[in-house]
C-alpha cells in the first residue's frame, strides 16, 4: 500500500503519508518496509536525516538475510560515510549481497574485479558476475510477451512518422507519444489515434493496431486473429513491423499452427526492411536451429546487424558468443563489454556507478596510482601529470571539506562538475597568484 501511494505521490503531503504507513509495517517487523525506512533515513527522505540509524537499521536487517541492506552497508564502508573506511570488509558486503540476489551488488563486484580495485584484477570473475545480471534481465525481457520489447521513443525512427498528410503525421505522432508513456487511458487514445490513421491508409498504424491486439491490453484486448488482420494489412502494404508480426505468429503458433518456414521468410522480409527484432529472430533461429540448421555464423551476423540499431536482447546473445566462443574467437574484454551495453541499454540500475563505466564516489586511490604508472611510462608525461595530480588533491581536499559540512545533501557532489572543465586554469591562476606574492615580498 506504502509502495503504492509512494509511486503515485505527486506531493510531500502524500510522501509523507506513504512513509507513515512504511513507519507502521517496519515496526511490525516486515522487512520490506525496514528496508524502506533505512534508505529514508540515508538520503533523509523522511524526517531529519539520520545516517547512524540508517547503519543501526541495516545492519539489523543484513543479520535477517537482507540483500539490500548488505549492498548499503557495502557501500558505506567503501567511502567511509557514517562508518569506518574498510574496503575488505565493504567486500564481504557486496559478496553477500551479491549471493542474497543484489543485481546492484554484482555489478559493483564486476566493476571491482574488472579494474583490479581492491582485488586481483579478473576479467572472467567480471565477466562471471555482469552474466548473472544479463541473465536476469534477459530472462525478464524474454518472458515479459514471449517477444523482445522494444521500448520507442519519440526522436527515433523519423522514417516511420511519414504518413499520407499533416494530420496522418500528428495522429502517429501522438500515438508514439502515448506508447512511451503507457497507462490505460493513454492506451484508449493510442488506438483511437491508430484507428482513424489505419483508416487514412497508414501501413505504421495498421502495423502498431496488430501489436497491440497481440500483446493485449485494456483497450485492446489480446486477439490473435485481430493482430493476424492489421498485420496482414500492413505487410500487404510492405510495412517492416506488419511483416515481422506475421513472423512472429507464425514462429510462436499464436492463433495459427507453428510454421517456421512461414517465419523465416516474413522475418527476412522485415529485416531487409532494417527491422532490428526481425534481425535478432534471424538471428535466434539460426542459434538455436528453431526450423533451420544452425549455422552460428548467420546467427552472428544478424545478431550484429540488429545491435546496431541497440536491440538489447541481440546484444545479449553477442556477449554470450565472445563468452563462450560459439562461432566467433572467444574474448572476455568483448564479452564483458557487450554486456555491459546491453545493461546500459535496459537501464537496469539506476546508480552511474554500477554500470562500471562512471562512479558516483571516485576511487582516489586507483587515479594516484594510474598518474603515478603515466608519468614512470615517459620523462614528456611528468608535467602534464603534476597539474593532474594537483587538480585530484584540491577536488580531494575540497570534496572532503564539503562532505563535511554538507553530508545531509551531499553538495559535494556538484562541485567536479563546476570547476572540472576549467581546473588547469584554476591551478595555473593560483600558482601565478601564489608567485606574484612571494615576489612582492621578496623585493619590499
Amino acid at each position: 500500500m506504502g509502495i503504492k501511494i509512494l509511486q503515485d505521490s505527486k506531493s510531500q503531503k502524500q510522501k509523507a503519508e506513504a512513509y507513515m504507513l512504511f513507519a507502521k509495517a517496519a515496526d511490525m517487523g516486515n522487512l520490506k518496509a525496514m528496508e524502506k525506512m533505512a534508505d529514508a533515513l540515508l538520503f533523509g527522505n523522511f524526517g531529519m536525516q539520520n545516517i547512524t540509524a540508517a547503519i543501526q537499521l541495516y545492519e539489523s536487517l543484513a543479520k535477517e538475510g537482507s540483500y539490500r541492506a548488505q549492498n548499503a552497508l557495502g557501500f558505506l564502508s567503501s567511502y567511509g560515510i557514517g562508518m569506518e573506511y574498510d574496503q575488505a570488509k565493504a567486500l564481504i558486503y557486496y559478496t553477500f549481497g551479491s549471493a542474497g540476489g543484489s543485481m546492484m551488488s554484482q555489478m559493483i563486484l564486476g566493476y571491482r574485479y574488472l579494474s583490479g580495485i581492491n582485488v586481483l584484477q579478473n576479467c572472467e570473475v567480471a565477466l562471471n558476475h555482469y552474466k548473472k545480471v544479463a541473465d536476469y534481465i534477459a530472462d525478464k525481457l524474454e518472458k515479459s510477451e514471449g517477444i523482445p520489447v522494444e521500448k520507442v521513443r519519440l526522436t527515433e525512427r523519423p522514417e516511420n512518422l511519414s504518413s499520407n498528410s499533416e494530420i496522418l503525421d500528428w495522429d502517429i505522432y501522438q500515438y508514439y507519444k502515448f506508447l512511451a508513456e503507457r497507462g490505460d487511458v493513454q492506451i484508449q487514445k493510442a488506438l483511437y489515434y491508430f484507428l482513424k490513421a489505419a483508416k487514412a491508409g497508414s501501413a505504421n498504424a495498421m502495423a502498431f493496431i496488430g501489436k497491440m491486439y497481440l500483446e493485449g491490453n485494456a483497450a485492446a484486448p489480446q486477439n490473435n486473429a485481430t493482430a493476424f488482420k492489421y498485420f496482414s494489412m500492413a505487410a500487404d502494404k510492405g510495412n517492416a513491423i506488419g511483416l515481422y508480426g506475421l513472423g512472429l505468429l507464425h514462429f510462436h503458433g499464436k492463433g495459427i499452427p507453428v510454421n517456421y518456414a512461414e517465419a523465416l521468410k516474413y522475418f527476412q522480409k522485415a529485416a531487409e526492411k532494417g527491422w532490428p527484432n526481425a534481425q535478432f529472430q534471424l538471428g535466434f533461429m539460426y542459434y538455436s536451429g528453431s526450423g533451420v540448421w544452425k549455422d552460428y555464423k548467420l546467427a552472428f551476423k544478424y545478431f550484429y546487424l540488429a545491435s546496431q540499431s541497440g536491440q538489447p536482447l541481440a546484444i545479449y546473445y553477442l556477449a554470450e558468443m565472445y563468452a563462450t566462443g560459439t562461432g566467433v574467437l572467444r574474448s572476455c574484454r568483448t564479452a564483458v563489454e557487450k554486456r555491459l551495453t546491453f545493461l546500459r541499454k535496459r537501464r537496469c540500475i539506476q546508480w552511474h556507478f554500477s554500470y562500471g563505466t562512471e562512479l558516483l564516489f571516485k576511487d582516489i586511490h586507483l587515479a594516484r596510482r594510474l598518474y603515478d604508472m603515466a608519468a614512470q611510462t615517459s620523462p614528456d608525461a611528468h608535467i602534464p601529470v603534476f597539474f593532474a595530480l594537483m587538480k585530484l588533491e584540491t577536488m580531494h581536499l575540497l570534496r572532503d571539506i564539503l562532505f563535511f559540512n554538507f553530508t545531509m545533501r551531499w553538495k559535494w557532489m556538484k562541485l567536479d562538475n563546476t570547476i572540472g572543465p576549467y581546473w588547469d586554469l584554476f591551478v595555473i591562476g593560483l600558482l601565478v597568484a601564489t608567485l606574484i606574492f612571494l615576489l612582492r615580498n621578496h623585493y619590499r
